[in-house]
C-alpha cells in the first residue's frame, strides 16, 4: 500500500458510534499520525446482526450501502475485528446467486474485501507503525476476541502494547475462550453467555491488572458491564483509546 495514502475510509461501527464515540476519534488520531488523510463516508451497520440471524435479503441491502459508501476509498479501516470480518469475508457471499445484478455486486464486494483491514493490523503492517509514544504505569491485559483471533487473525495489538513505556503486559488465563458476547448469542442464550463472561471476569480479577483492552467493543462492553455489576471499577478501554492516549 502507498505510504502516502490520502484516502482512507473509516468504518466506525455501530457500537462505537452509539456507545463509545471516543473510539472513533482515537482511530482517526492514530491514522492521521501515521500519515493518512481520513474520510468518514455516510454509513450504516456492517450487516452482521441481520446476516447472523439468517436475514440475507436485508443483509444484502445493507451491504450495497456500504459498498457504495466506500467505493472510492483506497482502504477501509475498522476499529472492530468483528465488523471487519463481516466486510472482508461475508459480504461477498451475499451475492453468490447467478443473477447479473449479483455478479456486478459480487465484483464490488470482492474489491471491498481486499481493501478492508482491522485498525491495529492496518497501522502495524500497512503503515509501519511499530511504536507508540505513550506511558502507562501498571499492568495491562489484552482480551483477544474470537473474531480477532480466529477470523481476522489480528497480530498487532500485543506488539504495539509492548511499546508503551512503563506498562507490564499480562497474558490472561483462558484468553482463547469466548467472553460470551457473540452479538445476538448473548440475547438468545443469556444464561450460557452469563456463565461464560463470569469465567472471563474471574480470570481478569485473578490477574490483578490495572487496565483491560481489546479490539472489539462488544466484548469490552460485555466484560466491563459484568465487572461493574460486581462493583469492580477496573478501567476497560478499546485499544484505539489506549494507543492514542
Amino acid at each position: 500500500m502507498n505510504k502516502s495514502s490520502s484516502n482512507i475510509g473509516l468504518f466506525v461501527s455501530c457500537l462505537a458510534d452509539l456507545t463509545r464515540p471516543e473510539v472513533g476519534f482515537a482511530a482517526v488520531k492514530l491514522l492521521e499520525q501515521s500519515g493518512c488523510k481520513v474520510t468518514i463516508p455516510q454509513q450504516t451497520c456492517c450487516g452482521q446482526p441481520a446476516y447472523n440471524s439468517g436475514c440475507k435479503k436485508e443483509a444484502k441491502e445493507i451491504a450495497k450501502v456500504t459498498i457504495d459508501a466506500f467505493r472510492t476509498c483506497e482502504a477501509v479501516v475498522v476499529p472492530s475485528a468483528s465488523c471487519a470480518g463481516m466486510l472482508k469475508y461475508h459480504v461477498k457471499t451475499l451475492f453468490e446467486d447467478p443473477s447479473k445484478e449479483s455478479e456486478k455486486w459480487q465484483e464490488e464486494a470482492q474489491k471491498l474485501s481486499e481493501r478492508t483491514f482491522e485498525l491495529t493490523d492496518f497501522l502495524y503492517h500497512q503503515r509501519d507503525l511499530k511504536q507508540v509514544n505513550k506511558e502507562f504505569s501498571g499492568k495491562i491485559a489484552y482480551h483477544e476476541s474470537c473474531s480477532a483471533r480466529r477470523e481476522m487473525k489480528v497480530t498487532a495489538p500485543i506488539s504495539l502494547l509492548n511499546t508503551i513505556k512503563g506498562a507490564e503486559i499480562i497474558e490472561l488465563a483462558g484468553n482463547e475462550e469466548c467472553c460470551g458476547f457473540g452479538g445476538l448469542f448473548s440475547v438468545k442464550f443469556d444464561e450460557i453467555s452469563n456463565a461464560m463472561v463470569e469465567t472471563k471476569v474471574n480470570h481478569i480479577k485473578d490477574a490483578n491488572i490495572d487496565l483491560l483492552t481489546g479490539v472489539d467493543l462488544g466484548c469490552l462492553m460485555n466484560i466491563g458491564g459484568k465487572l461493574a455489576k460486581q462493583g469492580n471499577k477496573l478501567e476497560v478501554r478499546h485499544i484505539a483509546e489506549v494507543l492514542a492516549d
